[in-house]
């Protein structure tokens, strides 16, 4: 246990820039449907991040995972770090100078017309994501936690500062509601007529900070490029990269398509692009099962890759897997049966919170994501990442279905069941091939029983309706809490319970 509780910690450490930083975004929530008062304006926000996210997989092309399995096999940091951050900064270059030059085009394919500028800055910011995705990487090889956390909050607290900024501060001189003898200053550098630009103006700026705050980890790079060397890690590493560039694609599919095959007037007085706002806008709530898959990610590949070659690896698996799923299940669980008080702190209109039906079951297929990404270090410790894009590829046929024929009956309610039947196919058959290449002793029954006892309960409390929240928070609250007693009570040995309880006096 005592290398689960080194893993925990380190988990737990990296939550804080993952649970801290997402938790700040949330507050953006609020405000961004403060300002922008029709969710259509924030439709740009939901798909163009979506390309992002795709794009940042395409950028670094699988090196991340690369450069800690042959770092850590070998030994020899500084040469993989070298070749890989050559490799990413060269490709790099090339992918924003294309996405420089199709940007009318896709704008064009997207109906942003006129929106081209924002593209200029995606090309850099994805540029930026690259170039600073290797040196994160050796930072988490190195075990340098508290460095990794210290730099991704102070790009947090940027980004929401300078939303505030530009979207409150500069629009409220602009617009004369306050300290009108600025405005000459402010609208030297303040567009009036640029709304949801600033966004992306404001993750911009933040993401430069990442090239001073890591300038130490660039003056110790050297360019090097060893052509055997590259071809061996690309071997490895091309599989990782489709398989993200799949898994990717396979949650971004839905908000992709939404927009164009929901039917005209599926909901009331909402246009396409207000359907996508609002579900894109609740996608946000149901990704805190997410936080926890990214903790505890970037804790497991430095952890893992460095046992692979212990032969209690498989034991090791099975056990961070049991325990991984009783916290996600937890939060699920929380994040279900609460949706009407985040519902509220969280979606300040009224228009928004019309999606929250989708929440328990996104948070469901994130977790189930999780579960894949914890079944797939058997392909990663055993040099079969050909397995990864197979896998993935089927996930993303299902995904891709499902959104075509779910989205035009149920509308953003068909793209979540999509989500999470893909979710769930994926385990599947990532277990199955692993059992036959990679044998590990999971704890299946444990598995199905938290997971069918958290579906039940939050089943049976979508038809409790409580209108009143000063009722309904306490009575969801001890559900939660009864679940989490039925936990400690079942897992009361391996927690230590009784050492506890012989402590007391």
């Amino acid at each position: 246990m005592s290398v689960l509780k080194k893993l925990a910690s380190e988990t737990a450490l990296y939550g804080v820039s993952s649970i801290v930083g997402r938790f700040i975004n949330y507050l953006l929530v609020p405000l961004h449907t403060y300002v922008f008062g029709k969710p259509s304006d924030l439709g740009p926000t939901v798909d163009l991040f979506a390309f992002v996210a795709v794009m940042n997989i395409v950028y670094t092309f699988g090196m991340e995972t690369g450069f800690f399995r042959y770092a850590t096999r070998t030994g020899d940091l500084k040469k993989y770090y070298n070749l890989t951050l050559t490799a990413v900064l060269g490709f790099g270059v090339v992918l924003s100078a294309l996405v420089v030059l199709l940007a009318p085009n896709i704008v064009q394919w997207l109906n942003y017309p006129g929106k081209a500028h924002i593209i200029y800055w995606l090309a850099a910011i994805m540029f930026i994501d690259a170039v600073v995705a290797i040196p994160f990487a050796r930072l988490r090889l190195e075990r340098k936690a508290k460095r990794f956390v210290g730099i991704k909050l102070i790009n947090i607290f940027a980004g929401i500062a300078l939303n505030v900024f530009f979207l409150v501060f500069c629009r409220g001189i602009s617009d004369g509601l306050f300290l009108r003898n600025l405005q000459p200053f402010v609208g030297l550098f303040f567009n009036p007529n640029w709304t949801v630009e600033y966004i992306f103006l404001a993750n911009l700026i933040a993401n430069s900070l990442f090239l001073f705050l890591m300038r130490d980890l660039f003056r110790d790079f050297s360019f090097s490029f060893d052509k055997p060397l590259f071809v061996e890690l690309w071997r490895y590493s091309y599989p990782i990269m489709i398989l993200g560039l799949i898994g990717m694609i396979n949650t971004m599919t839905d908000r992709m398509f939404l927009k164009f095959l929901l039917p005209e007037g599926f909901y009331a007085n909402r246009s396409a692009a207000d359907a996508l706002s609002i579900y894109g806008q609740c996608y946000k709530i149901s990704m805190l099962v997410m936080l926890a898959i990214q903790s505890f990610k970037f804790a497991a590949d430095p952890f893992f890759f460095s046992n692979a070659e212990d032969k209690n690896a498989p034991n090791l698996l099975a056990l961070v897997q049991k325990w991984f799923i009783v916290v996600c299940v937890v939060l699920w669980v929380v994040l279900s049966l609460n949706n009407d008080l985040i519902g509220v702190l969280f979606l300040r209109k009224a228009i928004y919170r019309e999606g929250l039906a989708v929440v328990p079951l996104l948070s469901m297929a994130h977790l189930f994501i999780g579960i894949y990404y914890n079944l797939a270090f058997w392909f990663k410790l055993s040099d079969r990442t050909n397995f990864g894009t197979l896998i993935s590829g089927i996930g993303a046929v299902i995904t891709i279905v499902l959104n075509v024929v779910l989205i035009p009956r149920f509308g953003y309610v068909g793209c979540a069941w999509a989500f999470l039947v893909s979710s769930v196919v994926m385990c599947v058959v990532c277990y199955l091939l692993g059992q036959r290449h990679y044998p590990v002793p999971y704890h299946l029954w444990s598995a199905a029983g938290y997971i069918g006892s958290a579906a039940v309960l939050i089943y049976l409390n979508s038809f409790i309706k409580i209108s009143n929240l000063w009722v309904a928070v306490p009575f969801h609250g001890a559900l939660c809490l009864l679940f989490l007693v039925g936990i400690v009570l079942v897992e009361g040995r391996e927690l230590g319970l009784g050492r506890l309880l012989r402590k007391l006096p």
